[in-house]
């Protein structure tokens, strides 16, 4: 009677508040998320799907949602679907070879005409060396064990790390790694919005192939209206999130780039019809929006769904030698470049390990010049790069992270719940974090720590 009770008094308040604040759109991002991050760490990552649902609906915002969201998982048809209170549905279903994507009334998702077998066997063998043999690389220096073994603590209470996986590589070679249970060397886990450092990555490859440049005007046909301001657009302010367009995030659920990825087919489409409210450069707010636009660039670029899929394989993945990565799509049939990449965590190394190398991988230029330290210098008065989050920066929480003792050269590809790649080229270290750690911070004094402590184990 009490539940039922509450169930009705939740359903009188959504309905109240209805008339202005539209919380629906809200709550479908909400049971969006979740239903997503379900199929795509049950069904790609081979996870079990009460714990992970357990684990996705801890984040603050949903928890508050969670004795009221239900989730049904079909292992048969390979989908899930997140409801609340019998409404507000979310279907997420799972496609061999391309993840998962969420399904928005009657549409049918694209889905592109490759065959992905083909694209991701490389014709020759990887150009960077292998990192590390087929098992385990335990530790054997005590400094480094010690290291692992607190990257792995549990506090006694709330918010917990929930780490799942940890490499350390120095000069090209593994020196210590860690999974949990159920966790191995070739499980693809989800590095949210690491993502945005490939399809960053991708427009470096890109800009070497003279494919585009982050000084050219955004190629985007809605913007090129002689009176529209945003033709003065550039693809480095869409890289650097400086785009002036009113696509700030804030993952409130009521924010466009929450709505852009959880309640839109074409993602970009959506994004592209912002309005602009700074002039290009003059203003920075973090967007996954602008990401995805960049993604949409990849797309037209190399001529289309099936050809940016094969591109970062042929461009990106095959040379360095990433075998377990799987790049989501949106709808559209766009790279989900916001949020939605799978990769093993020594695959998420090897994307370190370019830009430790500086773009140079096995005597070949893959990224420009340039680029390594485009990525890694601040925008504006902010301690984000290109792509990247940077030290080098005088903003707090770069002098902060320096403090914990994150090296000042440092940069990082960064994603929700604490999943990182940090570069230290000054150490020649690259570290892999990812986990589940749902405090506010992703645990960046854990993921200090664990630097730290592998900085002074390799001096």
């Amino acid at each position: 009677m009490v539940r039922g009770s509450a169930a009705l008094l939740a359903l009188a308040i959504l309905a109240l508040l209805g008339f202005v604040f539209r919380p629906d759109r809200a709550v479908r991002v909400a049971t969006g998320f979740v239903a997503h991050n379900v199929c795509s760490k049950v069904f790609v990552s081979g996870l079990d799907p009460q714990g992970v649902f357990a684990e996705t609906t801890e984040r603050e915002g949903i928890r508050r949602l969670r004795p009221l969201l239900r989730l049904d998982l079909d292992r048969a048809a390979k989908t899930a679907d997140v409801s609340l209170l019998g409404g507000f549905r979310s279907h997420a279903i799972f496609r061999e070879g391309f993840g998962c994507v969420l399904v928005h009334g009657a549409s049918q998702p694209y889905l592109p005409k490759i065959d992905l077998v083909a694209a991701r066997a490389a014709k020759a063998p990887p150009l960077l060396p292998e990192i590390a043999g087929p098992t385990v690389v335990e530790p054997g220096d005590p400094a480094l064990k010690a290291a692992l073994d607190h990257a792995f603590e549990e506090p006694a209470a709330p918010p917990f790390r929930r780490t799942k996986a940890v490499v350390a590589v120095r000069d090209g070679r593994i020196i210590a790694e860690r999974y949990a249970a159920g966790i191995g060397i070739d499980t693809e886990l989800l590095g949210f919005s690491m993502t945005k450092s490939v399809i960053a990555t991708l427009i470096g490859v890109m800009t070497q192939q003279g494919l585009t440049s982050p000084s050219l005007p955004a190629p985007i046909p809605e913007w090129r209206g002689p009176a529209d301001p945003r033709r003065q657009i550039e693809v480095e302010h869409l890289l650097r999130m400086t785009t002036g367009l009113e696509l700030d995030e804030t993952n409130s659920g009521f924010d466009p780039s929450s709505r852009m990825v959880f309640l839109h087919d074409d993602m970009a489409a959506f994004a592209v019809q912002a309005r602009p409210i700074a002039p290009p450069g003059r203003r920075w707010h973090y967007s996954s929006a602008t990401t995805q636009i960049l993604a949409r660039i990849v797309r037209d670029a190399t001529g289309g769904p099936e050809q940016s899929l094969a591109y970062a394989w042929r461009e990106l993945f095959n040379p360095l030698g990433m075998r377990h990565v799987t790049l989501e799509l949106d709808g559209a049939g766009t790279l989900q470049g916001t949020s939605y990449m799978l990769a093993s965590a020594r695959d998420w190394a090897r994307l370190g390990q370019l830009y430790l190398d500086d773009g140079v991988v096995g005597g070949k230029r893959l990224l420009h010049e340039d680029w390594v330290d485009f990525c890694a210098a601040a925008t504006r008065d902010t301690d984000y790069g290109a792509g990247f989050w940077t030290n080098r920066s005088e903003h707090p929480n770069a002098k902060g992270r320096v403090k914990l003792g994150i090296p000042r050269d440092a940069f990082f590809a960064s994603g929700d719940l604490g999943q990182r790649i940090f570069i230290i080229p000054s150490q020649r270290l690259v570290v892999v974090r990812l986990g589940d750690a749902v405090d506010p911070t992703g645990d960046i004094r854990g993921a200090a720590r664990l630097v730290r402590e592998v900085v002074a184990a390799t001096q």
